[in-house]
């Protein structure tokens, strides 16, 4: 069955708009099974019916989650590499955005790991997209002349792990080690790898 279309007013843009952040909470703090839309309508102010305007059950509402999760979580390491001198900086840059963004967003990422089980092809898509855009960017630099040319795609695959473990890390098991010094040791091993110096 087709999404319901996006709204077209301010007003139904904020409706829905309350009702992911809602879903957000109520589905990362619960889990996909345990949450109800009852739930979901209470915490975001509003009426079962008017869920129903916007989502057609908590299945669409889930996978409108993961993939408005992926399109924010891009937007803030592209805001945050924009003015790096280059692709190196911009790989600790990005790092630290990425640590920063799911210490502050901890259910929506809950809610990514989750979709592996509810949504497959929601997480797939999730880092697909994300892997994509990596890809881009490090052909783009090794054009450039910022890195050593190489795979790009899996070098893009790689690079996002090393971050979703360092996120789940943090998130999921509670490290509460700084931000700002696991990016240095990340980023030193991005730039030096494991060979002897």
């Amino acid at each position: 069955m087709a999404a319901r279309p996006q709204p077209k007013t301010p007003r139904g843009e904020a409706t829905r708009r309350a009702i992911l952040d809602a879903a957000e909470k109520v589905i990362g703090t619960a889990g996909y099974n345990d949450a109800s839309i009852a739930e979901i309508t209470r915490v975001a102010g509003v009426a079962q019916g008017t869920f129903y305007i916007y989502f057609k059950g908590k299945e669409e509402v889930f996978r409108a989650l993961v993939l408005s999760m992926g399109r924010h979580l891009r937007g803030a390491i592209s805001d945050a590499i924009e003015a790096s001198p280059d692709r190196i900086a911009a790989e600790r840059e990005g790092l630290r955005a990425f640590l920063t963004f799911v210490a502050s967003h901890p259910e929506l990422y809950r809610i990514v790991q989750e979709a592996l089980f509810v949504d497959p092809d929601a997480y797939r898509t999730y880092f697909q997209t994300f892997a994509d855009a990596y890809r881009e960017g490090l052909e783009q630099a090794a054009a450039a002349g910022d890195i050593r040319s190489g795979d790009a795609e899996v070098r893009a695959w790689a690079l996002m792990g090393m971050a979703k473990t360092l996120g789940e890390r943090a998130v999921v098991w509670g490290d509460k080690r700084p931000i700002d010094e696991v990016v240095e040791a990340a980023h030193d091993l991005i730039v030096n790898g494991l060979g002897r110096s």
